[in-house]
């Protein structure tokens, strides 16, 4: 399939999926998303709806697909998107970041091929990898030159500033109200 002919054929279906290298491939095939998951991307999608408010952009679900290549389609856990809703859509325009919480089943996957995949797309500038276990949050950024910059955090007080209106996200804001710990193990305080 084309992405085209993918996004119209995913609508008559029960499931959302993702298209890989031509062939429908559903979108939690390996587990189902986690309590802590899903916390993280509700966490997530509050906060940025609210600090993107006047910026011209907005957060947008895993229903909403990213098309990363001529026969692949993507559905990031969470995307931001510059450029006004419309109906009928069902793939971001101008997505500038997307956002995937790690599953058990699919890490290898989101960190590797994904995260490969968003790299070559036009208008990302930004690609946010979080464990939803422990604390750890890699950051890739897209810098003036075209390369890549990781930045992997650890603690509740980091932050990050989003590509569009000096908007910041904390990890306290994305692991709020979740009982996870630092990657070394050290309990974090709320």
């Amino acid at each position: 399939m084309t992405a085209e002919e993918f996004l119209l054929w995913n609508l008559t279906q029960d499931q959302r999926y993702e298209l890989v290298d031509g062939q429908p491939v559903p979108l939690r095939a390996m587990s189902g998303a986690s309590a802590f998951h899903d916390e993280i991307v509700v966490n997530i999608i509050a906060a940025m709806r609210a600090k993107l408010r006047d910026a011209g952009c907005s957060p947008r679900t895993a229903d909403i697909a990213v098309r990363t290549a001529i026969k692949r389609v993507r559905r990031p856990d969470v995307t931001i998107e510059c450029a006004p809703p419309q109906a009928k859509i069902y793939e971001a325009r101008n997505p500038i970041a997307v956002f995937e919480v790690m599953s058990p089943g699919t890490r290898g996957a989101e960190l590797l091929t994904k995260h490969g995949e968003y790299v070559r797309h036009p208008t990302i500038q930004m690609i946010i990898s979080i464990d939803p276990d422990v604390i750890d949050v890699l950051v890739s950024t897209r810098q003036p030159d075209g390369l890549w910059l990781d930045t992997r955090l650890q603690a509740k007080s980091d932050g990050f500033r989003l590509p569009v209106s000096n908007v910041v996200l904390t990890l306290n804001e994305i692991y709020d109200g979740l009982p996870v710990n630092r990657v070394d193990g050290m309990t974090n305080q709320s």
